[in-house]
């Protein structure tokens, strides 16, 4: 139940809503440019992990090659970087406040996700 109220504070307050409409729209000109579709579906991911973070988290997906892991490091250099730093600032500037650490909490839980996308899958938490 706790999860659940967490998880509307944050899409109404923590900025949840914000952050899967911004990587929908990365995931959309992804899939525009056709040979970025991994990136999209990627992208697509973080849009509905950043949606409803809380009881979930990242896993490296069973099966993931070496085109997963290089396409990886193209994605760390043209956005990842940008993302992960944009969370760290955001976690930091949250975790001020006594109320805004669980969502300071659940940026510093995306930061994974946004450096090293690919090769991973979200799954319930224990």
């Amino acid at each position: 139940m706790i999860r659940f109220l967490l998880n509307v504070l944050w899409l109404v307050f923590g900025g949840g809503a914000l952050l899967a409409l911004g990587y929908g729209i990365a995931a959309l000109i992804c899939f525009l440019l056709v040979v970025t579709i991994p990136f999209g579906v990627a992208s697509l991911r973080l849009a509905v992990y950043s949606l409803w973070p809380f009881g979930r988290t990242l896993v490296p997906k069973p099966g993931a090659g070496v085109a997963s892991g290089l396409a990886n490091i193209l994605w760390l250099v043209l956005a990842g970087w940008w993302l992960a730093l944009s969370h760290v600032i955001a976690g930091v500037a949250l975790c001020v406040t006594i109320i805004g650490i669980p969502f300071g909490v659940a940026n510093f839980k995306l930061v994974p996700a946004a450096f090293w996308p690919l090769g991973r899958e979200v799954v319930d938490a224990p």
